[in-house]
């Protein structure tokens, strides 16, 4: 084994460049995988990871105070199947008529519990105490940070309620409430439900959480349930915003594992052909055939280990930032968003174990090579197909140094295949980030109008009072020197009967030509008891277009149906009209504005207008918010480095390989009169007709992979005018991405091959 580790060692020390190359394709490779790899992993991790350690329920249910006692419903947690529950906690709905700690109007579902621990949904306090003494509420706070200490000791006063003051921020994975107050505080509340939280025994699918709930509650009134909210809602609402990224993240991993494959390949294979010479020597030094197959797979895996090590490390320093990004504003409970464990360990074994497998069919064959044919092999010229192509492409017009160059690839058909494969996948990728490129840009561009919003203050008080009402608002908006139109947004925290976890409701009135543009699938609600939402928002709620709903805001409820499906949304927010907030509350004013300014409007002077209108008034103007379209080709365009990077390497290997295995024709050519510039013209010429036919075939796959990608989104739904993005000029400069793949990676030995001396080529001959 010592001198299977010295000859493996001398050779990696020998092939420098070949080392380098494998050890550079093992690492870009590796990183892209890892990347892949990573999100996918994030996309639940982070959810389970902090629902295991709050102990989360499995179901949470509300039952009717009136229909059921609290003391048959602490009977359900004996019964079969329920492994663990905690309950019956009062339930009571807080109706807050205006903003709070930067939180909308609307309702608050609060709890009454003694303690955040216990043996289901152990609430994961943030920051101050939790509320023990009638008079305190803990607030639940579902987005990343707290709003600090300073807010801590906030007074809120609830419509037709008790005064409650903040003494702490806390925040539940399973979504049990949006705040806690003590039991004593619940029993002056005088609550109409209870709530339960179950965690049953089989859990994994919804059929086996709704059989769970069915015989926990068997001996319970019929009509006692009120509603019933899964774990699996919530980790579909977790993941909504990262599953965005995961159909381009995992087709890039896939595309990077494709030309890993094929470049490792032809690398290895490579090394085994430009090595016979060197086969035959270690077979006359004694070297068994075993012995020299170990060689081989040494020789190539230790800069694959070294490659994939490096990768890994920095594919996980790369992820950090990447689901920073995907996952901002997500709820996690308190965990932190990072990479999994198994991404990393998957690489680190696999990767080296690809190129070990990939290794082995050459290695094979120097197993079986005898001593004397591998030390004379290469000595002389092959001849064949390639030789008889380059002779008639010979009798063409064209130059020698390109004929020549042209017939080179059919010589070595099996690596030329490969090479040119991976052209095509490089091809692919620019392809895609291409696409997506072209849709997201499509997506978000807007009419070029410049559009500010105005927020007022509150119309009770605050730092400054409202001279102007609502109305009056809007009219002094539309009456100001510029403005073309005014959309007017009321923001509310609602309900959804069956579901526990509140949701926002956006209703509109004024102009909303521009929103209805965003309806991709039926009509903008125009009439009472009407709504529409985004794709997220809809199948986390099971809804569709034609579904009913109700929701529910102050104590009141309306029916309301789905009219229409949203490009993209908030996947915690519907959208409404005025005429539908009139059903759920009459005396709701409106705090935020939206105006379009008119063409050439003076926006500056359109400002001043409106502060010395009212100084409650708060305008500024609207960017457009690009920040999902800058994730995805911030994304793209790092996958697609990575992978040309890769796909030049494949090409890099073959033309040198190539140059190596043809010194002494070129020492020949170069003898007989061939300029530098012509070997040069030659050694390009040999790989420009693999890009040509890679970019044929890579342009129709990337278009392909283009349409899986945008239809796959879940969180938006693009229209089709956003999809149809490829014009004649743009596939033109597209064919000329598999030219540059191969030329890039062909630049280097073909200057290289340019430079040789003929004494250099023919001294050992």
């Amino acid at each position: 084994m010592s001198a299977v580790w010295r000859a493996s060692r001398a050779a990696v020390k020998r092939r420098r460049l070949q080392t380098f190359v494998i050890g550079l394709v093992v690492l870009c490779s590796t990183t892209t995988i890892l990347l892949g790899l990573g999100l996918l992993a994030a996309a639940s991790a982070p959810f389970d990871n902090a629902f295991a350690q709050q102990r989360g329920a499995h179901t949470v249910a509300t039952f009717d105070a009136s229909k059921v006692s609290s003391a048959r419903l602490a009977t359900t947690a004996r019964r079969p199947g329920v492994e663990a529950a905690a309950g019956p906690f009062g339930q009571a709905v807080l109706e807050m008529p205006e903003d709070w700690l930067w939180m909308p109007a609307g309702s608050l579902s609060v709890v009454g519990r003694a303690e955040p621990d216990g043996p289901v949904d152990r609430i994961h306090l943030l920051e101050g105490r939790w509320a023990t003494a009638p008079g305190e509420i803990v607030i639940n706070w579902p987005i990343a940070g707290t709003p600090g200490r300073d807010s801590l000791g906030t007074e809120l006063r609830p419509r037709g309620g008790p005064a409650l003051t903040v003494v702490g921020f806390a925040t539940s994975m399973s979504k049990t409430a949006g705040g806690w107050v003590s039991p004593e505080q619940m029993e002056r509340l005088r609550p109409a439900t209870h709530q339960m939280l179950y965690r049953f025994s089989d859990a994994a699918t919804e059929r086996e959480l709704r059989a769970g709930l069915s015989t926990a509650t068997a001996r319970l009134p019929a009509d006692s349930l009120v509603t019933a909210q899964t774990y699996l809602a919530l980790k579909r609402a977790f993941a909504a915003q990262a599953d965005a990224y995961v159909p381009f993240m995992t087709l890039f991993g896939v595309l990077g594992l494709l030309i890993s494959v094929l470049i490792v390949g032809n690398v290895v294979s490579g090394a085994v052909v430009s090595g016979h010479r060197h086969i035959g020597v270690l077979k006359a030094l004694g070297f068994t055939p075993n012995q020299v197959m170990a060689v081989y797979l040494t020789m190539v895996s230790v800069p694959a280990v070294i490659g994939c090590v490096l990768g890994t490390l920095i594919g996980n320093a790369a992820t950090g930032p990447i689901l920073r990004v995907a996952f901002a504003g997500i709820d996690t409970g308190g965990a932190e968003i990072g990479t999994s464990w198994w991404p990393s360990v998957l690489c680190l074994a696999g990767m080296p174990a690809l190129v070990v497998v990939t290794a082995l069919i050459p290695s094979v064959r120097a197993h079986r090579l005898p001593a004397a044919q591998a030390i004379t092999a290469g000595s002389s010229p092959r001849t064949g197909r390639g030789l008889r192509i380059q002779r008639r492409l010979g009798g063409t017009r064209l130059p020698r140094a390109v004929s020549l160059g042209l017939g080179r690839p059919f010589a070595r058909p099996g690596r030329s295949l490969l090479t040119m494969a991976a052209i095509v996948l490089g091809v692919t990728t620019v392809t895609l980030t291409t696409g997506l490129t072209s849709t997201l840009l499509a997506f978000v561009d807007d009419d070029g109008a410049t559009r500010v919003r105005v927020e007022a203050g509150s119309p009770t008080g605050g730092d400054t009072a409202r001279r102007l009402s609502d109305r009056q608002t809007e009219q002094r908006l539309r009456s100001l020197p510029g403005a073309d139109r005014v959309t007017v947004r009321g923001l509310t925290r609602v309900s959804l009967a069956g579901h526990t976890e509140p949701v926002y409701a956006n209703f509109y009135r004024g102009d909303t030509r521009d929103l209805a543009t965003h309806v991709v699938d039926g009509h903008w609600p125009d009439r009472a008891g009407q709504a529409a939402a985004g794709p997220a928002f809809l199948d986390q709620h099971g809804l569709s277009v034609g579904d009913r709903t109700t929701v529910l805001l102050n104590g009141r409820q309306t029916p309301v149906t789905i009219v229409g499906r949203l490009s993209d949304g908030n996947a915690k927010a519907l959208d409404s009209n005025w005429q539908t907030l009139r059903r759920l509350d009459s005396s709701f004013q409106a705090a935020e504005y939206t105006v379009r300014l008119t063409q050439g409007a003076d926006v500056r002077k359109y400002v001043d207008a409106v502060r010395a209108a009212d100084p409650a008034l708060r305008p500024s103007v609207l960017r457009p918010d690009n920040t999902v379209a800058t994730t995805v080709v911030g994304f793209s365009s790092v996958f697609t480095v990575l992978l040309t990077v890769v796909a030049s390497l494949g090409v890099f290997n073959t033309v040198l390989l190539d140059i190596r295995e043809r010194r002494r024709d070129l020492g020949m050519l170069k003898s007989i009169g061939m300029t530098p510039r012509q070997v040069m013209t030659m050694t390009m010429s040999s790989v420009a007709a693999l890009g040509v036919v890679g970019g044929l075939l890579g342009i129709p796959l990337g278009i392909v992979a283009h349409r899986l990608v945008v239809d796959h989104v879940g969180v938006i739904v693009f229209p089709e005018f956003t999809k149809q993005v490829w014009h004649l000029p743009q596939l033109a400069a597209l064919m000329l991405a598999g030219v540059t793949i191969a030329a890039l990676g062909a630049l280097i030995p073909a200057r290289s091959a340019a430079r040789l001396t003929i004494a250099k080529v023919l001294h050992n001959e």
